[in-house]
């Protein structure tokens, strides 16, 4: 359960601590107090979406921060996030929003991801907004709200993982039959460009050797001057001459000495490799200058060469190797197109087989739905007789389609809201009223399905009144006997069958405007519950009705 919500800056709220107890707990508070500033706080700390405007004005930041109690270990938000709650079973979640927009997330003083805080988050504390009825006009969600209930996640993952086969096969027998003139067109197109590079008939790196040479045969006239000039300095001619020749001389000339002293010999030895050096020198300058050939064919053609790479580059891919991938790409597809008729007869084939493996996991799918929606048709009809809607009746319909990613039905509520009407769906017929009481029935039927140890209700009560709202104040009293409740409303009927009663207060200090949320006593309690009964005029005669409120509230919860 939550134990303690703490909230710095948010909005009119500079700094609140709310302890909250077990069972059913209410804020009631004038309309722009700030009751759903509280709410928007647990959102964020339970991952919500926000926003910086929820800054407090002149604050650099704002933080709010939940302490659960009793949470189990092995909550699976918790083991994926890395998480343990502390060994008296208490979790603290924190948020803190900057101005810039950015998010600090912690769980237990670890920190996390937004996403992580919602998954967290999201099985703790379940939040029901005041426009959580009108989701029941949306027929697309009946299908989750009786999956959700059913537990059908078993035969429905089996039905979308052959569902998925289908679809898949469907879209490849799809692009295999293209219109006939433009399989032609595209089969010539790929012809054309096969050709084109097979002719070229491109050699991966050969693009590398090709410049090297061109730089090469663009400079002939000058490289070989070069090596001419270094080969007859080192080898100087017919008539003699030369590096080699000199050191040669040098080498002989040191020759008879060299044994007369150390510093002789090692200058004889140093002489020697000089010598040699030079010598191998020599003779690879005259190996290259006698290898190369110049000639201008050869710079034509390795120019040509060069020029159609650069064609093909601009038209199939950055590189050779890249033009040599395109080409692999081409026949592939050409291969694929020509034999297109086999394949497609293949594909016909595993396509009908996966349409019966489709039928059938969702004529198993159906079935669970079915039996799931023949409980819940009989668990809202009870709580909607407590709820004082005895004469509604209450139905789930199921109509065949065609199989879709969810199955093979379309999936309606429908309701009779008077004895002798047909049944129809809810978005046609259902008040304000009647579609709260109807989501509030579905919601407590599907909070016993879950963990989910506290469940927040916003301003649900919204177009009840009367009996009615004494019916949805004494469910929340049953709700909260199973899970703690915490509710935001404006009628004295629910704030009366709370257990813990908070008031949401806003006033004005040093020009600037603050709000307070309050524990009230009995005392208080009575005030509060008269003024939203009577408005600013609090009578005698309020505050004894507001009294014997509290003591029927008192004597139904004894009850329970």
């Amino acid at each position: 359960m939550l134990e303690l919500l703490h909230i710095e800056n948010i909005a009119v709220i500079e700094e609140a601590d709310i302890r909250f107890r077990p069972g059913f707990n209410a804020l009631t508070g004038e309309t722009g107090a700030g009751k759903s500033i509280v709410i928007d706080a647990m959102g964020a700390v339970l991952g919500g979406r926000t926003s910086r405007e929820l800054i407090r004005t002149g604050a650099g930041r704002a933080f709010v921060s939940a302490c659960f109690s009793g949470v189990p270990a092995d909550l699976p938000g918790l083991v994926e996030c890395g998480v343990a709650p502390d060994e008296n079973g208490e979790l603290l979640l924190q948020r803190e929003i900057f101005e810039d927009g950015k998010n600090t997330c912690r769980a237990n003083g670890r920190p996390v991801t937004v996403a992580q805080l919602r998954r967290v988050g999201g099985e703790l504390l379940n939040i029901h907004g005041q426009h959580d009825g009108a989701q029941l006009l949306d027929e697309e969600r009946h299908g989750a709200y009786l999956d959700r209930f059913g537990r059908t996640d078993e035969p429905l993952a089996a039905y979308r993982q052959a569902y998925g086969v289908m679809a898949d096969l469907a879209a490849q027998m799809a692009a295999l039959r293209m219109d006939e003139a433009e399989k032609a067109r595209r089969m010539d197109s790929l012809r054309f460009q096969i050709d084109e590079l097979e002719r070229a008939e491109l050699v991966p790196g050969e693009e590398e050797e090709l410049l090297e040479r061109r730089n090469l045969l663009r400079n002939g006239e000058k490289y070989l001057s070069a090596l001419a000039g270094a080969d007859y300095s080192l080898s100087g001619d017919d008539e003699g001459g030369g590096a080699v020749a000199a050191l040669r001389q040098a080498e002989e000339a040191l020759s008879s000495v060299r044994t007369l002293g150390g510093e002789l010999a090692e200058l004889y030895k140093r002489l020697e490799a000089a010598r040699c050096e030079v010598y191998d020198l020599a003779e690879t300058i005259r190996d290259k200058r006698e290898e190369f050939d110049f000639s201008p064919a050869e710079l034509d053609a390795v120019e040509s060469r060069t020029d159609l790479l650069y064609r093909l580059k601009k038209k199939y891919g950055a590189t050779v190797e890249d033009c040599i991938a395109y080409l692999d790409k081409c026949r592939a597809e050409l291969d694929a197109m020509e034999t297109a008729d086999d394949t497609l007869l293949r594909l016909e084939k595993r396509h009908a087989q996966a349409e019966k493996e489709v039928l059938a996991a969702g004529a198993a799918l159906t079935e669970a739905r079915k039996r799931a929606a023949k409980v819940l048709e009989e668990r809202i009809q009870s709580e909607l007789r407590d709820l004082d809607m005895r004469r509604v009746r209450f139905a789930i319909e199921f109509t065949p389609r065609e199989p879709g990613p969810d199955g093979c039905d379309t999936i309606r509520f429908l309701m009779s809201a008077n004895v002798g009407e047909d049944l129809r769906p809810i978005a046609k017929i259902a008040s304000g009223g009647e579609l709260a009481r109807i989501m509030l029935a579905l919601k407590n039927v599907l909070a016993e399905q879950e963990s989910v140890g506290t469940l927040v209700f916003d301003e649900v009560d919204t177009g009840v009144s009367g009996r009615a709202a004494q019916k949805v104040a004494e469910k929340l009293a049953q709700v909260s006997r199973r899970k703690q409740v915490l509710c935001v409303t404006h009628l004295p009927q629910l704030a009366a069958m709370a257990d813990t009663h908070f008031s949401v207060e806003k006033g004005e200090e040093k020009g600037r405007t603050f709000t307070h949320v309050v524990l009230l006593d009995r005392e208080r309690r009575k005030a509060e519950l008269a003024r939203i009964t009577g408005g600013a005029a609090v009578t005698p005669a309020l505050l004894e009705s507001a009294g014997e409120l509290l003591d029927a509230a008192e004597a139904y919860r004894k009850g329970l």
